[in-house]
């Protein structure tokens, strides 16, 4: 496999430039916990985890190349991040530390279920963003020797990817959850959960585009 460094690199620049995935960790970090967080990252790691199995059946190229199948999957996407950020938006429910605490003692039931809205809603970001499909047809190939064994470098090369999307994702939950204590301002809760609202909306406008 050649030059392994350059696309451990650039697959880290990847994962570091904030992007929608960054926007959904941050609001259910913020707003139900350090748990929510880590399972919104193991949404996103399902998700990509998705994505290799599609390209090492080879499907990858084939949605890249059937126009109507890339479409379909590219605004689905666009349409549930849009979705997301409305409802980020015009949510009338404002997260605080006493709330984080309450939950935190609240039922089982409560914490399952905002646990179980976090993974889905990372796992149907990933799964419907196309531009995942154009990181394993145009970005790893160039690091592929096709005189050894494709599937197994294109494995090894997802994972270094999803590996290093995990520890980033992760030491982002856990610096989040420890800054939430100043946070705990009614204002800038608000401002902030309208701009994720609108970030979300803009990545979905975006990737639709």
């Amino acid at each position: 496999m050649d030059s392994l460094l350059t696309y451990v690199s650039i697959a880290a620049m990847m994962v570091i430039i904030p992007g929608a995935d960054t926007m959904l960790l941050v609001k259910n970090t913020l707003g139900y916990g350090a748990k929510a967080g880590r399972f919104t990252v193991l949404g996103m790691a399902t998700g990509l985890c998705f994505w290799t199995l599609i390209a090492i059946l080879g499907l990858a190229v084939v949605i890249a190349k059937s126009v109507i199948l890339f479409s379909t999957i590219k605004y689905l996407g666009a349409a549930y991040l849009i979705y997301l950020g409305i409802k980020s938006f015009f949510t009338k429910s404002v997260f605080s530390l006493k709330e984080i605490q309450a939950q935190a003692n609240a039922p089982i039931k409560s914490s399952k279920r905002h646990n179980k809205e976090a993974f889905m809603q990372a796992l149907l970001s990933n799964v419907l963003n196309p531009k995942t499909v154009l990181v394993y047809i145009t970005i790893m190939p160039q690091f592929i020797n096709l005189k050894e064994n494709v599937n197994e470098q294109l494995i090894i090369l997802a994972l270094i990817l999803t590996s290093l999307a995990v520890v980033w994702f992760l030491f982002l939950v856990q610096l989040i959850d420890y800054a939430k204590k100043w946070l705990n301002n009614s204002k800038f809760q608000k401002i902030f959960q309208k701009s994720t609202g609108i970030m979300l909306v803009a990545f979905g406008v975006k990737t639709g585009i």
